[in-house]
């Protein structure tokens, strides 16, 4: 979510904290509309136009994150339809994942060319000289663009002495970097699911917060509230994710104060991948695949699987760190379930495939553990700790930032095969990745380990995200150089995996 998009933030944070609550409460959910009224009390609108709007988007938001379906105005009914489906302490999913909230959208403009009010009129027009299809024109007080015959080249943007043309996309579009969104009949966005990779970027790119995705914080507190042993596994990004007062220590503290059992760095699974990854690279190419793909983010993974089935095949067959971490707690704990906690929504999806379904129990996002920490009054910060942490090594840790995951990987080559050659490609950001893919498909990466992380500037820039890029990205550089191991070799916990 950006930083400056301040109401929206506030809007997500305060319906996650209200499921919590219920969910720790016991509340009645039949009672659901209740809340509508205590989050948005009173009789004059803050965030819309009409008081009456942001009850109706907030009671969908408030649905989304009990993991009930969002409705249109077409087919409302009482916001608590469906209860009965989701008051459950196990995970519940019905898809889509990513939704957008009909009567939220403003219906935003697609990619369109426009004349602002700071054209003149000039004598010269270039505007109408360098246009290669006749659109524009000029009128009686300023050009004008026929968006009928405008083919979006840009040729008159970069003519005009004014700068009194520019071009525009609604965000959540310009956002995707696999083109799927597109507009209902009535203009307002659609997501074409067949298309979606679930990175999230769309929910961070909307200005009004009209799209969302479904969450499992209630049926992880109902679970936890149950008395069953819970543990979480926290990705290496939650690093600075809660306050820079807040020692990563802390997290993991308060966390267990949530009623978590203990928790476990994915960092751990991290160390496995890059053993596993590397002795793949050495093993298989350039002899059996062209290149290798990594195979920690779950969006990259879908995206080529969606869009390059045939290259699929060379992304590595190791699995995720959010898998391998999840399968050290279960080897030690058979009865417990795991929650991934991280920055990502698309490993909800990743949670529910065959072979991992039975490793990840639930998925919550660090802005949904957020939301978990207000219901429970918790502040991280204060908390008193002695413990360090000590899971994983510095270059596992390392995996949240952009290139991590593939220097990593070619270090621990390196230490196992000093003579093999390789090369690293790496994408951050799904247009990028899309871009790469075509290049690799092209023959044009063979030997390479390629490294596609779907969101900018990798997993600190996740959709669950709290905090700006530069301050994770100084808070998990600093936070992996703190580790005792140095690689995943030296780290004892993983060394009978490897």
């Amino acid at each position: 979510m950006k930083e400056s998009y301040v109401d929206v933030i506030n809007i997500r944070r305060m319906v996650f904290s209200e499921i919590a609550r219920l969910a720790y409460e016991d509340g009645d959910l039949t009672k659901l509309g209740d809340s509508t009224y205590a989050l948005l009390p009173g009789e004059r609108a803050t965030y819309r136009e009409s008081i009456f709007r942001e009850r109706a988007v907030v009671g969908e938001r408030l649905r989304l994150a009990l993991g009930l379906d969002v409705r249109s105005a077409a087919n409302m009914g009482p916001i608590e339809e469906g209860i009965d489906k989701i008051n459950l302490d196990y995970r519940v999913y019905e898809p889509p994942l990513v939704n957008v909230i009909p009567f939220a959208c403003e219906a935003c403009p697609t990619k369109t060319v426009w004349v602002t009010n700071n054209c003149r009129k000039c004598l010269a027009h270039p505007c109408t000289n360098v246009c290669p299809t006749n659109a524009v024109s000029i009128e009686k007080n300023a050009a004008f663009i026929h968006q009928d015959k405008c083919i979006k080249c840009g040729k008159c943007i970069s003519a005009c002495p004014y700068a009194a043309i520019t071009q525009y996309e609604r965000p959540c579009a310009a956002g995707c970097g696999v083109n799927a969104i597109g507009s209902d009949e009535l203009g307002r966005a659609k997501i074409f699911h067949d298309k979606c990779v679930s990175c999230g970027r769309c929910i961070q790119e909307c200005p009004f917060g009209a799209i969302a995705d479904k969450s499992e914080i209630y049926q992880l507190i109902k679970s936890i509230q149950s008395g069953k042993e819970v543990y979480g596994i926290i990705a290496p990004s939650f690093v600075g994710q809660f306050g820079a007062l807040t020692s990563p220590s802390q997290v993991v503290e308060a966390i267990k104060e949530l009623g978590i059992t203990e928790v476990v760095e994915v960092s751990l699974g991290a160390d496995i991948t890059t053993v596993n990854e590397a002795k793949e690279f050495i093993e298989e190419v350039p002899e059996h695949r062209p290149y290798m793909g990594t195979s920690c983010c779950s969006s990259w993974s879908s995206m080529v699987k969606k869009f390059y089935p045939d290259q699929y095949q060379y992304i590595s067959d190791s699995s995720s760190p959010m898998v391998y971490a999840a399968q050290y707690v279960k080897r030690n704990n058979p009865d417990a379930l795991v929650v991934f906690i991280g920055p990502c929504i698309s490993k909800k999806l990743e949670a529910l495939e065959e072979n991992v379904a039975e490793y990840v129990d639930f998925v919550i996002t660090f802005e949904e553990l957020m939301g978990m920490f207000i219901a429970k009054d918790i502040e991280p910060s204060e908390i008193q700790v002695d413990e360090e942490i000590q899971d994983a090594s510095v270059t596992g840790r390392g995996y949240a930032i952009a290139t991590g995951v593939a220097s990593a990987v070619e270090a621990m080559i390196k230490e196992l095969d000093p003579d093999k050659k390789i090369e690293i490609e790496s994408a951050n950001g799904l247009h990028d990745c899309v871009k790469l893919m075509k290049q690799a498909k092209a023959g044009k990466k063979n030997g390479c380990l390629i490294e596609g992380m779907a969101c900018e500037g990798g997993c600190i820039g996740g959709p669950g995200t709290l905090t700006s890029l530069p301050r994770a990205r100084k808070s998990v550089t600093k936070f992996s150089n703190e580790s005792i191991y140095k690689t995943p070799s030296e780290n004892d916990k993983i060394q009978s995996k490897k």
